[in-house]
C-alpha cells in the first residue's frame, strides 16, 4: 500500500539520516523486518491464495501460509528475489542512489559495497532503476506538452561510436508558472502512431495537449526537460550509455525529476524500497534483453 507522504513520519516510517540507517539496519533480520512491513503493512497476505492470516515461520526465513500451505519469503517475487547479495548491501545501495542528487555509477556502487564483481554492482543498479517506475502510477493530467528530442548514446564502447535516438517527452504545465510530472519513452521514430500511443498510455483522456504560450516560446517545458536530461547523461555518465540500456536511465531520470521537490532523502529511500517490494523479479538475462 502506497501511503501518502503526509501520513509518513521521519524517524518512524522512514530514515532521517545515515546515523539512523546504521541503527535501523544493523543486520539481515532487521532488513527483512522492514521489508515485511513495507510489503504487508496490514498483515501477511499469501501471494498464492491471498489468505490474510499470520503465517508459520520456518527455517531459512521461509513463511508458510496456514491456509494453502504454500511457502514463500519476504523477498520472493520482488526485485530482491533469489539475490545472493545481503539485504544490508541492497539497502546501502538504495540509500546511496537516492542521496546522490545527480545519480551514481556501477563503479561507485562497487566501491561503496566492496564488491568483487563489477557485474554484480551493475546488475543491482539496473534492477533498482527498473523498480523506480510503478506501472500502475497515475497518468499525467491538466495541460500537457508533448514533443520529441534526440539523445546521443553510446553504441560501441570500444570504438566510442555515438548515435542519436528519439525520446518522447510529456510534461505537466502548472499555471500560472511551473512544471509538474514528466513521462519519457524511447521510440524508434517519432511517427504519428508512436506519439499517439504514447499519449494514450501516459496522459488522462480529458487533458489538454498544448498550451496558450506564444509560438516563439512553444514547448518550454519539453525543451527544459530535454536540456536537463542530456546534461544529466553527459555529466553523470559522460554520455557512456548504451542504446539498449537507455530505458533504464530514462526511468531513473523520471524518478528523480518527479521527486525533485522532495526535502527528505529518507523519504526517497522509502519510496524506492517500497516500489522494490512490489516490482517483479528481473534476472541478469532479463536486464540484457529489456
Amino acid at each position: 500500500m502506497n501511503k501518502k507522504s503526509s501520513s509518513l513520519k521521519a524517524g518512524i516510517h522512514y530514515l532521517k539520516n545515515w546515523s539512523q540507517f546504521v541503527d535501523w539496519f544493523h543486520d539481515e533480520q532487521a532488513c527483512r523486518d522492514y521489508l515485511y512491513t513495507l510489503r504487508w503493512p496490514n498483515g501477511f497476505i499469501c501471494p498464492n491464495c491471498l489468505a490474510h492470516k499470520a503465517p508459520y515461520s520456518l527455517a531459512k526465513n521461509k513463511l508458510k501460509c496456514t491456509q494453502c500451505r504454500k511457502q514463500t519469503s519476504v523477498t520472493a517475487g520482488t526485485i530482491f528475489d533469489k539475490t545472493r547479495t545481503p539485504l544490508k548491501d541492497w539497502f546501502a545501495a538504495i540509500w546511496y542512489l537516492t542521496n546522490q542528487k545527480n545519480g551514481v555509477s556501477a563503479l561507485g556502487i562497487q566501491r561503496l559495497l566492496g564488491l568483487g564483481s563489477y557485474q554484480t554492482a551493475w546488475s543491482i543498479l539496473h534492477r533498482l532503476r527498473y523498480a523506480m517506475i510503478n506501472p500502475e502510477r497515475d497518468k499525467l493530467s491538466g495541460i500537457i506538452e508533448v514533443d520529441e528530442t534526440f539523445v546521443g548514446v553510446l553504441v560501441n564502447i570500444n570504438q566510442q561510436d555515438k548515435k542519436k535516438f528519439v525520446v518522447l517527452i510529456a510534461i505537466e504545465l502548472i499555471e500560472p508558472k511551473g512544471f509538474g510530472r514528466i513521462r519519457l519513452r524511447q521510440v524508434d521514430r517519432a511517427t504519428k502512431s508512436n506519439i499517439e500511443q504514447f499519449i494514450v498510455d501516459v496522459i488522462e483522456p480529458d487533458s489538454q495537449i498544448g498550451s496558450n504560450i506564444p509560438a516563439h516560446e512553444t514547448m518550454p517545458g519539453v525543451h527544459r526537460v530535454a536540456s536537463l536530461l542530456k546534461r544529466w547523461l553527459l555529466g553523470t555518465y559522460q554520455g557512456a550509455v548504451q542504446s539498449k540500456h537507455l530505458d533504464y536511465y530514462l526511468d531513473e531520470y523520471t524518478f528523480r525529476f518527479n521527486r525533485r521537490k522532495s526535502r527528505s532523502r529518507g523519504l526517497l529511500f522509502y519510496r524506492l524500497l517500497e516500489q522494490s517490494v512490489t516490482t517483479k523479479p528481473l534476472t541478469y538475462k532479463g536486464i540484457r534483453a529489456r
